[in-house]
């Protein structure tokens, strides 16, 4: 192989989120100020409107952030103490840490090949005490939700989905969000669709779950304004609401843009042996994926990691490296012999590789290179 000169490429730079765009997000800021807009005003409610329009959702409510955005899911779909929930350990711990707060138990079990929740894992976890399931649809892929909703039809439970990282994604034509009584995105900066902040939406099928989000999202308060219940305050900022919808415009140039890049990925690493990648944009029509993350598995991942970073590539371990079962927190519940055997060893394994919108073909035509410089 030919050496290369050794170049910059960060996992993420920050910058790019402002730096391209600050003459237009400037006029933003200076509008909604200058309107003195900045609680639940116009642009949120019709960034509401255009975000359950462009997922086909009933409803989309926007909230402080995606962990707040789960909670008030599952509460609104009615879980509560002592309730079970079933999730993909490989999964940000804010997922377990919302069913816990909650009122529920959280219940970590397997993920399958694509990193995303084992369906036969998530039945065998049942017991009389469950009432959700809840997918993480991770790394803008979204799982196989004809076999969980059939889990969940002939169980007696619900769905509540995680698509913290999957705005976007499709299965079988339909969006990631969309598929249970209720679901959260996430708007954090590194995301697909994000803001300057943090910021989430809750998203509900039906308006007696919404009625209910709502409530809870804005200090129990009902549609006439009166308080009626106990709730929290997480309310979307509407200054993000106004970026997010702006945003929301280009979207779909956004998505095409990392599905470019996956492709890019793929024809450059496809023939590693050493090296497992996600499934390709292009190899499966039942699955639009929108690759919030590229995550590998990859052998000698640690001195990999190494190689890349001496030749200035940025990657991250998703987690730290590790599951939720395997925090502190879980542990004290289940046990010091918890084990999932399957995702300790795919974690072991698993990378992310430079994953975003601003990042040119030129570097990661570079990233892909030094990989193989590893392994050739």
């Amino acid at each position: 192989m030919t050496p290369v000169a050794i170049r910059e490429v960060p996992f993420f730079d920050y910058r790019r989120l402002f730096v391209p765009e600050e003459e237009e997000l400037v006029a933003i800021f200076r509008d909604v100020g200058r309107r003195g807009a900045f609680i639940l005003q116009e642009d949120l409610a019709l960034f509401e409107r255009n975000l359950a329009e462009f997922l086909g959702a009933a409803h989309a409510l926007g909230v402080a952030n995606a962990t707040d955005g789960l909670l008030i899911a599952l509460r609104a779909a009615g879980v509560g103490a002592g309730d079970e929930v079933i999730f993909c350990s490989h999964t940000m711990v804010a997922t377990a840490a919302a069913i816990h707060f909650a009122g529920g138990v959280p219940v970590p079990v397997e993920c399958g090949a694509h990193h995303l929740i084992d369906p036969a894992a998530a039945e065998a976890a049942i017991t009389p005490r469950t009432r959700a399931i809840l997918p993480t649809q991770l790394n803008g892929r979204t799982a196989d939700m004809d076999a969980l909703a059939s889990i969940a039809r002939r169980r007696g439970l619900a769905i509540v989905e995680d698509a913290a990282q999957a705005l976007g994604s499709r299965y079988k034509g339909r969006a990631a969000g969309t598929f249970g009584v209720a679901a959260a995105i996430s708007f954090f900066p590194a995301k697909v669709l994000g803001c300057l902040g943090d910021g989430g939406a809750a998203i509900a099928a039906n308006g007696t779950i919404f009625e209910k989000m709502c409530q809870l999202h804005d200090h129990g308060r009902s549609a006439n304004g009166e308080i009626v219940s106990w709730g929290l305050n997480s309310r979307l900022d509407n200054l993000q609401a106004a970026i997010l919808d702006w945003r929301l415009t280009k979207y779909p140039a956004a998505i095409e843009r990392r599905r470019a890049l996956a492709r890019l990925y793929r024809q450059a690493l496809g023939d590693l042996a050493e090296v497992t990648l996600p499934p390709g944009p292009d190899d499966d029509r039942d699955h639009f994926d929108v690759y919030q993350n590229y995550e590998i598995e990859a052998d000698r991942r640690n001195q990999l990691r190494e190689f890349l970073k001496a030749r200035g590539v940025g990657t991250m371990v998703q987690w730290g490296g590790k599951l939720v079962h395997q925090l502190k927190p879980m542990g004290e519940r289940l046990g010091l012999r918890a084990s999932l055997p399957y995702s300790e060893r795919m974690i072991a394994r698993s990378l992310l590789l430079p994953m975003n919108a601003a990042l040119s073909d030129d570097e990661a035509a570079y990233v892909a290179q030094c990989v193989r410089g590893f392994y050739r």
